[in-house]
């Protein structure tokens, strides 16, 4: 799983630790901001579904949705993601064993 820091704004707020990302085993882009000091979980996370956001330009675009901007994206970040989410995946365990996922 790639895991980059990025600088994620909103009209009101700024996270200079956010992270942006690809997961293999749920074949989808990642963004995770503003973390909640009392349980420590991000209070903006795209990107926890199967497939949700199989481009970055998708995750870009629901992030803008929202009123968030990704900053800090540089070429070294998108081509380590690209290389990642374009490694041929299967389904996963959870997928094989029809597990429910909700």
């Amino acid at each position: 799983m790639s895991r980059h820091p990025v600088i994620v704004r909103s009209a009101d707020r700024t996270d200079d630790n956010a992270i942006i990302g690809f997961d293999p085993p749920m074949r989808t882009y990642f963004l995770q901001a503003f973390e909640d000091p009392a349980t420590e979980q991000p209070r903006l996370w795209l990107g926890t579904r199967f497939d949700q956001y199989p481009d970055l330009a998708s995750l870009i675009a629901a992030a803008g949705e929202q009123g968030f901007d990704i900053e800090t994206l540089d070429d070294e970040i998108l081509v380590d993601m690209a290389r990642e989410a374009a490694q041929p995946r299967g389904r996963s365990l959870m997928e094989r064993l029809g597990w429910p996922l909700s």
